[in-house]
């Protein structure tokens, strides 16, 4: 196949994003409703519709989605009559939650049911950073193009935080929550523990490349981080800032060292924490932000990340 046939549709915001740090953007002919970044990607035609409302509240959200899985039935729904009129060469899709995207299984029923021709499809499945790098150099080996420098840049922006925060004592390093949902409470997981680290913190609650759990109140209050950071899942930062409100109007809240210090943020989990691409050097630099404003300034705050 010659590169100018390649018609790539992206089912998922971080393959989106990993394309087009490849230079595969222009190769992008459809999406999922959900990949809004770079910009240019808008235009395209989506391919994918949610069955539930986003602008729920939390707990609503919440029940919808698994009632939909206890009944076998999937979150989104695949345009199969848009994939059939794009015609694509490539489906970029994962495997790692069916939460977040499509599930591999739907885009495996989708098609099969493509009459005119049957689409490459490659699933990412993201759980730690490493796998992260993984899949962009897998992407790229799929299109032929070099991810050298891409990851040679990512990893240097890695080490630049690794190095800095060498010198920092223990008690220098602050434990750190981080919550990636509100209703119910719940920890973020996956590569989120691994970042908080590098950033020169204490992860609280998780494990590196486990999924996100649930959290007992009481754990959160008893456990009093130095640091608590909002990145609920799908939500920007003006939908964070409404979420984490319902949380720290408590009393408990207020005794809580975080609190007290002024050290519990929101962030644009959408934009950055909740997506395993590129972007995810990014929420690096914005939980070192966060964490040691004496040694790092990337000018994230205000659209990445503000204190609540």
């Amino acid at each position: 196949m010659t590169e100018s046939n390649v018609r790539i549709v992206s089912l998922i915001p971080s393959g989106t994003e990993i394309l087009a740090a490849l230079g595969l953007t222009d190769k992008i002919v459809g999406r999922s409703h959900e990949c809004d970044y770079p910009p240019e990607i808008k235009n395209r035609p989506v391919c994918t519709q949610a069955r539930l409302d986003s602008n729920a509240p939390s707990g609503e959200i919440h029940d919808k989605v698994n009632n939909l899985l206890q009944s076998a039935l999937s979150i989104y729904q695949i345009k199969t009559d848009v994939l059939e009129k794009l015609q694509p060469t490539h489906i970029v899709t994962q495997d790692q939650c069916d939460v977040c995207a499509v599930s591999l299984g739907d885009v495996e029923n989708a098609v099969a049911t493509l009459t005119n021709n049957s689409p490459q499809i490659i699933s990412l499945q993201p759980n730690v950073l490493k796998d992260v790098w993984t899949d962009i150099e897998r992407v790229s080996k799929a299109f032929e193009v070099d991810s050298v420098k891409v990851l040679e840049n990512l990893e240097a922006r890695v080490q630049i935080i690794k190095q800095r925060i060498q010198g920092l004592s223990l008690t220098e390093l602050p434990k750190v929550a981080c919550i990636e949902w509100t209703d119910p409470l719940m920890t973020a997981s996956n590569w989120i523990p691994e970042l908080v680290n590098l950033a020169g913190g204490q992860s609280l609650f998780s494990v590196a490349g486990q999924p996100s759990a649930q959290l007992k109140w009481e754990t959160l209050i008893s456990s009093n981080p130095d640091a608590v950071i909002f990145m609920p899942c799908g939500f920007d930062l003006n939908r964070t800032r409404q979420e984490a409100q319902l949380l720290t109007q408590s009393p408990e809240w207020q005794k809580l060292h975080a609190t007290q210090t002024g050290r519990v943020c929101i962030t644009d989990g959408n934009a950055y924490f909740n997506r395993p691409g590129p972007r995810l050097a990014d929420s690096l630099e914005i939980l070192a932000e966060i964490l040691h404003p004496e040694i790092f300034q990337y000018g994230y705050k205000g659209t990445g990340w503000e204190v609540l």
